[in-house]
């Protein structure tokens, strides 16, 4: 991982972005304490596990699209709270 001094990282900022996209993440530091660290998309992604939108992650629910399915509030009474 290569290590960026702040005020290097602001001037030269697209090599940078660069070298996150290819050699991967940009440790940035300030006063010679890390900071930060920039990760391309990608990396960014495959560490999130962000492959696919709320919407793509519910239709692929073993459940969607069933007009059968029903979900019933539990009537239980609430727990006793003494303040």
């Amino acid at each position: 991982m290569h290590t960026w001094q702040i005020q290097e990282a602001k001037a030269r900022l697209s090599t940078v972005l660069r070298s996150a996209e290819q050699d991967g993440p940009q440790e940035i530091t300030h006063h010679g304490r890390s900071v930060a660290v920039l990760l391309s998309r990608a990396d960014y992604d495959r560490l999130t596990g962000n492959r696919q939108s709320l919407v793509e992650f519910m239709r692929s629910s073993p459940l969607y699209d069933q007009d059968d399915l029903v979900i019933e509030r539990d009537v239980s009474l609430t727990r006793e709270l003494e303040l």
